[in-house]
């Protein structure tokens, strides 16, 4: 089954009411949590992190920062928070260096990331070429396969996924449960989403709780299908 990721971000920045909202997620079935490494200060992102992971959910950090010093800079934070996950970024060789040792799994961004609200560019061989280049330095990828500026999102998907013998993550832009099934059944090992449930776009009743219930369902769905095609 595709992990799924909740993120309590919005526009690649995390709400302020975020520790409010977690009080919601918590009332789920919801593992995985995560937030950006912009939009709170550091004692709020550790009090947010600390709530998480007391009730047994893993954290993760997306870093979304654009230049090499913001993101080493957050990549630190992430070690200090003591994240589950720090996912996103580019500057792999660095903060690979940075957190070993920790219990934290990376998932670096590949290909060219564009601005804030990120979008990607490149193609799917640039993208597999940097994965294997990544080799032990990292647990896995995250793709922003929906943000391409050019190429179908699930197409480069399935592609990466196939051609890719790491874990990959698809962030960014999954609004539909169709949207769930297809990331799934293309191999991704997890998916984030964040405005999308936030503004209640998966359910005609826009509860947080409910958004996320029908999120794990869909994903859950997606595994079975998958398994009884296999």
């Amino acid at each position: 089954m595709a992990e799924f990721i909740l993120m309590l971000t919005r526009n690649d920045v995390t709400v302020p009411d975020a520790r409010e909202l977690l009080e919601q997620v918590l009332l789920t079935d919801a593992r995985h949590i995560g937030f950006k490494d912009v939009g709170l200060p550091f004692e709020q992102m550790l009090a947010l992190t600390k709530a998480i992971q007391q009730a047994g959910r893993s954290v993760h950090l997306e870093v979304v920062s654009l230049t090499e010093e913001d993101e080493l800079r957050s990549a630190r934070a992430g070690l200090d928070l003591g994240v589950d996950y720090l996912i996103g970024g580019t500057q792999w060789r660095q903060v690979s260096d940075m957190i070993a040792g920790a219990n934290i799994r990376y998932f670096p961004y590949v290909g060219e990331i564009i601005g804030h609200p990120a979008r990607l560019g490149g193609n799917a061989d640039r993208m597999v070429r940097e994965a294997e280049a990544m080799g032990e330095a990292v647990d896995g990828i995250n793709l922003l396969a929906f943000r391409h500026q050019e190429i179908d999102g699930l197409k480069l998907l399935r592609e990466v996924a196939a051609k890719v013998s790491k874990p990959v993550i698809c962030a960014g832009s999954i609004d539909t449960t169709t949207r769930i099934a297809d990331v799934a059944d293309a191999g991704a090992w997890g998916f984030t989403v964040g405005k999308a449930a936030l503004d209640g776009v998966f359910n005609n009743d826009p509860a947080l709780t409910v958004q996320i219930n029908t999120i794990l369902a869909a994903a859950a769905q997606a595994a079975e299908t998958r398994a009884t095609a296999i």
